[in-house]
């Protein structure tokens, strides 16, 4: 029964290793294999993860990859997301060719790493894509009721038929009793533009939260 039971979890955990392995992004200069990566997939807004890096050549016998030892003594990593970026502190794995970089990914998006400088004589230069940071929402079960979110989008709609209400008692002539020449008339309609202005800016505030 253990042995079943240590096999099946070895087939998860190969499974596992390979899934992972779709997800990285590979790229070859000259003779070196550089593959780039999350440690776990799909990576999540607020969780700990690492960058992972696997550098390998073609060994002598045919299909064999060697790890590159020390490959970043003269190589640099840089995290890139939009305008801005960040050196990683480089740590080895036990496993030769194989490097990683902690991280705690802050917001959703694009990131790529960017890796500069030789190993052992050959120039680097390339921009390497890895998986986009999902929101947490990823991970929620059951899905959470009444965000702040929802509740933000729902008390906008609620201003904004107020505010429409207003507009459309301003025209009917209810409701507000201003003369349509004098000052107070002037001045309800710049509060109702005021009120939808605010209303403009919520929106695009919101959004950009997003």
């Amino acid at each position: 029964m253990k042995v079943a039971t240590l096999s099946i979890f070895a087939l998860l955990v190969f499974a596992g290793l390979v899934s992972q392995a779709f997800a990285h992004t590979t790229v070859e200069v000259e003779q070196y294999e550089i593959e780039v990566g999350w440690g776990i997939e799909p990576p999540v807004v607020g969780f700990r993860n690492d960058f992972v890096f696997a550098i390998s050549e073609q060994g002598e016998t045919a299909g064999l990859k060697v790890g590159i030892k020390n490959a970043f003594k003269n190589l640099e990593a840089t995290a890139k997301f939009g305008g801005i970026t960040k050196v990683l502190d480089i740590d080895s794995d036990p496993r030769p060719g194989h490097y990683l970089s902690k991280v705690i990914p802050t917001k959703t998006g694009s990131i790529s790493i960017h890796l500069k400088g030789e190993i052992n004589g050959i120039p680097i230069d390339v921009d390497i894509p890895v998986e986009d940071v999902e929101s947490s929402a990823i991970l929620d079960f059951p899905p959470i009721a009444g965000s702040s979110s929802d509740q933000d989008v729902t008390a906008l709609k609620s201003a904004v038929k107020s505010l429409q209400a207003d507009v459309n008692e301003m025209k009917s002539g209810q409701g507000i009793e201003v003369s349509s020449d004098g000052a107070a008339y002037d001045y309800a309609i710049l509060g109702l533009s005021i009120a939808a202005a605010a209303i403009i800016l919520a929106v695009v505030a919101l959004i950009k939260r997003k």
